[in-house]
């Protein structure tokens, strides 16, 4: 008699339990390239395959294991995954489940830092126009860092050298842990909702990328760029960089540089303000030196300077005047006289006298001459009149 018949759930049953039961697939190391990457949204499961340049394994993520990874997933990305290996009895599907994942070459960190700063610079984030300069005389400095660390010494002892008068307003937080891009970001927020400072310093000192890790929250970089206080990013040393370094108003390489940077050196403004007044009182005295001299030459040409003086500079005035007028008087006269003597010419030239002169008469009848004997009757007097002398005539 035949045996019966397994069901698919006892063969995918049955071999699952063969690959599970192989311990070298409990827990491997695998390499490959990730394709057909899907993050589930509400799950947060990861579902992937991962290939070489031969084969394929496909493979899931559970959440619990994704929310511990530093960087994003990605197609092409090349990455060494811890897990196990086991099949999927509903699909009769062996995959790969990744408890662990780490980029093949460069680590899981600096991915995130590189990822999360070119997402953030393609929104704008990082823009410097919107980069905003620090006030010049602060009044109150916000600073929030480690209560207990060297960085918030530092901080206080330069701004007390340099610029004792601002206020100093710590908020203490815990600068690395998991707890502490929480707190650094609801500081920030905090100071912003109070409003009560000039300007913000957000640092700590220096140590590991994992030691400054907190200062690359995406939540905090979030509230550095949209803080309207002004923020100086000041964390590590110089050669540290975080995301709130690029998300800030201003880089300081280390706290104490930006404790400097937040304030200016009284020393130094108060020669600066000393200059100031030299220069300005060097302009004053030769003002009221130039108003002096001026206020001399007045007096010396007016009453003041002495009535002798005064007078006989008006006579000398007054004798000018008459000279130029009495020259004026010739001058006009003069031309009278040649105008005169023009008119006089031209008369004399019209003059009938000048026309008896060569030897002809005129007749006058009644004081006016005649131009038509004819019109006169005959018999008529008249008188004729030459050059020399008149006498009485009768028309025949």
């Amino acid at each position: 008699m035949s045996a019966a018949p397994l069901t698919v759930t006892q063969v995918n049953r049955f071999a699952r339990s063969l690959i599970e039961g192989d311990g070298r697939l409990n827990d491997i190391l695998i390499a490959g390239e990730i394709s057909n990457f899907s993050g589930h949204y509400k799950s947060g499961h990861l579902y992937f395959s991962l290939k070489d340049e031969h084969s394929l394994i496909k493979a899931v993520m559970f959440a619990s294991s994704a929310n511990r990874l530093h960087f994003r997933p990605a197609d092409g990305m090349r990455v060494v995954i811890r897990g196990r290996v086991s099949l999927y009895e509903a699909a009769g599907q062996y995959q790969l489940y990744a408890g662990d994942m780490q980029p093949d070459g460069l680590g899981a960190l600096a991915l995130a830092f590189e990822q999360l700063k070119n997402r953030l610079a393609e929104e704008g984030l990082f823009d410097p126009s919107r980069k905003r300069p620090l006030p010049p005389f602060p009044q109150r400095i916000g600073v929030i860092t480690s209560p207990t660390g060297a960085a918030v010494r530092d901080i206080l002892q330069i701004t007390a050298r340099r610029w004792p008068v601002a206020e100093i307003l710590l908020c203490p937080v815990l600068v690395q842990g998991e707890a502490a891009p929480a707190q650094l970001t609801a500081a920030v927020r905090a100071l912003n909702a109070e409003g009560s400072c000039d300007v913000i310093i957000l640092g700590r000192g220096g140590g590991s990328m994992e030691d400054l890790w907190a200062f690359n929250s995406e939540a905090l970089a979030r509230a550095v760029a949209g803080s309207r206080i002004p923020v100086v990013s000041a964390v590590g040393h110089e050669t540290d960089f975080t995301i709130c370094d690029f998300a800030a108003d201003l880089r300081a390489p280390t706290p104490s540089a930006a404790a400097e940077l937040c304030t200016p050196e009284r020393e130094a403004l108060r020669e600066r303000v000393l200059a100031y007044h030299r220069y300005f009182q060097g302009k004053a005295v030769e003002t009221v030196e130039s108003l002096r001299q001026a206020v001399d030459i007045l007096v010396q040409d007016s009453p003041l300077g002495g009535p002798e003086r005064y007078v006989a500079l008006r006579r000398e005035r007054l004798d000018r005047l008459a000279g130029g007028l009495e020259q004026s008087a010739q001058t006009l006269l003069e031309a009278r006289r040649n105008t005169l003597a023009l008119a006089a010419g031209k008369l004399d030239a019209l003059s009938p006298l000048k026309v008896l002169a060569r030897g002809y008469a005129v007749v006058l009848h009644k004081g006016k001459a005649v131009r038509d004997l004819d019109a006169l009757p005959a018999g008529e007097e008249v008188t004729l009149r030459a050059e020399k002398g008149k006498r009485q005539a009768r028309l025949v």
